[in-house]
């Protein structure tokens, strides 16, 4: 194994472990709230819905930071790397304490645009409006998070969320029974838990400041850069989430079956993307970094590294994949439809989980690289490309049936998406622009 493997492996393992926690312990809390009857699950199921995506959409605090950090510590300027990190966390309470003071406020609108009962609408706006305290610390937890990425440490982020997730399922436990708050008590639990998970962070972020002897304060020029950043990234994330809700209306469309199907297989996908991501985090923090201290020669190595990495492992889901296509439909469904439709899905699925791989390492690559403006215009594009193939899915008779419809859509979605995906990164991973000029900080590269 080479010294570059080492390096892949040491900074993905840990990453995996963290990305692994967070839905592991989010299903424990939706466990403990389920016993308490329908109307509290239904709502927990909103408003998580309503946060998931608020906090997906604000991704970009991580994705930002660890570029722009990495790329300094490569070029060696330590206190700078600490220094940009601590402007990320600065914007992160920025946007959050806005975030704080409007959720109150927006929660029940945002509840009861899903037209959802009276009850089920009055318990979600609750959850909401208190779940908008941990706002912040959440925002924080990203940012520092992409701190610690950029410094080549993923060990500190699997710590906290190991720690934080699995004191937020203990609080939800002792406040939603013990207490007796029944839902109020998880939205408590868990604004308890975010807060405790930010000011760790926070103490380790001061605690690198202090070593490297970089300032803690606000500092206008480096919150604006880093908010310039992320605007890219936002954009970036909006036309992914985009997809996926464009996916969802169009198996709507086309029958219950399909849709109950399609979020099967999106579930399946999510969950062997999680080591895929791994390897993409590994990618932004080796990458920045390489950029900063390397050659163009010695970047491609890491990306053909990385690339072998994700194409391997891409390969051996795919495989474990078809292997159980035709019994998955009896683990996630007693429904005779969905059973039946879906083994073609899962076959699709595996069979291009390497392209899959391929788009998660080199979109890892263009964020280390801190290439957020063409990865925002990319992807402008993916999406202008793949509506005519979801509308072509959409289109699929009612006479074909539910496994033909199901076909279709992960065709449109796993071939087609990925595929536009995959031609769009390995245009630009193919060339040299995106590296910029070796040695060059974040702010000179945006110049």
């Amino acid at each position: 194994m080479t010294q570059v493997d080492r390096r892949i492996l040491g900074l993905a393992i840990p990453a995996l472990g963290a990305l692994v926690a967070e839905p592991l312990f989010l299903a424990t809390d939706t466990a403990l709230v389920g016993h308490l009857g329908v109307d509290q699950l239904a709502a927990l199921g909103l408003a998580s819905t309503v946060l998931g995506t608020a906090l997906g959409l604000l991704v970009f605090l991580a994705y930002a930071t660890t570029p722009a950090v990495a790329r300094l510590l490569g070029v060696g300027d330590r206190r700078g790397a600490v220094r940009a990190g601590i402007d990320g966390i600065w914007l992160a309470l920025l946007l959050g304490a806005g975030l704080a003071v409007a959720g109150p406020f927006a929660a029940h609108p945002l509840a009861a645009a899903f037209g959802a009962d009276a009850g089920v609408t009055d318990l979600a706006a609750h959850y909401l409006a208190i779940s908008s305290a941990g706002a912040p610390a959440m925002l924080v937890l990203m940012a520092a998070t992409g701190l610690f990425r950029g410094l080549q440490d993923t060990r500190t982020p699997l710590v906290i969320a190991v720690a934080g997730f699995g004191a937020n399922a203990a609080l939800n436990a002792v406040l939603i029974y013990g207490a007796g708050w029944g839902i109020t008590g998880s939205a408590v639990g868990t604004v308890i838990a975010q807060w405790g998970m930010a000011v760790a962070c926070l103490a380790i972020a001061a605690r690198h400041a202090r070593r490297e002897g970089a300032s803690v304060t606000p500092r206008l020029p480096g919150v604006a850069s880093a908010a310039r950043a992320g605007g890219w990234m936002l954009l970036r994330t909006v036309t992914l989430r985009v997809a996926l809700v464009a996916t969802t209306v169009a198996a709507t469309g086309l029958g219950t079956v399909t849709l109950a199907s399609t979020q099967v297989l999106f579930q399946l996908t999510f969950l062997f993307a999680l080591a895929l991501d791994a390897f993409a985090i590994a990618a932004q923090a080796m990458v920045g970094f390489d950029l900063g201290a390397g050659s163009h020669a010695a970047e491609r190595a890491t990306v053909r590294r990385l690339l072998a990495w994700g194409l391997g492992t891409g390969v051996v889901f795919g495989a474990v994949l078809a292997v159980g296509a035709p019994w998955l439909g009896h683990v996630f469904s007693s429904d005779a439809g969905v059973v039946d439709a879906l083994p073609g899905g899962v076959w699709i699925v595996a069979a291009t989980m390497p392209l899959a791989a391929v788009v998660f390492v080199l979109d890892g690559v263009l964020i280390g690289a801190a290439d957020g403006r063409y990865l925002a215009l990319a992807g402008v594009v993916n999406l202008a490309v793949y509506a005519p193939l979801l509308w072509w899915a959409a289109q699929t008779p009612a006479s074909a049936g539910a496994s033909a419809a199901v076909l279709a859509i992960q065709l449109a979605y796993c071939l087609g998406f990925y595929g536009i995906r995959a031609l769009t990164l390995g245009v630009r991973a193919a060339g040299t622009r995106w590296m910029g000029p070796l040695g060059a900080s974040p702010a000179t590269i945006e110049a």
